[in-house]
């Protein structure tokens, strides 16, 4: 799975400004929910559920929160770089500015491990998370994620 399978460019967001990790997660999750035509309580609480486990702040800035949601037909995700970092309680301490939204349906297993494992492969690159920190625009944050994706294609 690529991560152009699960983002278009509505989206992926730029310059999206939130003061704490609550006020994020809950913003993401209305606009998710808008999106895909779904509860948006339903969808907050999916993701704070999640979060409540554990941080999904997975280091170098990026986090990575996700769920499973009743209701959702597809695997839907979600990419914003914040205006100011935010603290997420990462594993590795530092301030998050880069988030990565994924939702799935309760049974898609395989898919929802495939999606993770997508976006993985992105966050793990230091290369490509510096240059989505860089990129001066929401097409050229665009540009950057579908690079990532022919190189992991390749």
């Amino acid at each position: 799975m690529l991560l152009s399978e699960l983002l278009d460019l509505d989206s992926i967001r730029t310059g999206v400004s939130a003061k704490t990790k609550r006020a994020l997660l809950n913003q993401l999750g209305l606009h998710a929910a808008q999106r895909m035509g779904l509860d948006p309580d339903a969808v907050q609480s999916c993701i704070a559920e999640r979060e409540r486990l554990g941080s999904t702040g997975f280091g170098n800035g990026v986090a990575i929160p996700h769920g499973k949601v009743a209701g959702l037909k597809t695997v839907y995700a979600m990419v914003v770089r914040l205006s100011d970092p935010i603290d997420f309680k990462a594993v590795d301490g530092a301030p998050v500015d880069i988030v990565f939204l994924m939702l799935s349906p309760p049974d898609a297993g395989a898919d929802h491990l495939k999606a993770l494992a997508a976006i993985s492969r992105v966050v793990r690159n230091a290369a490509t998370i510096e240059k989505l920190r860089g990129a001066r625009s929401r097409d050229a944050f665009a540009a950057v994620l579908m690079g990532a994706d022919e190189r992991d294609a390749a």
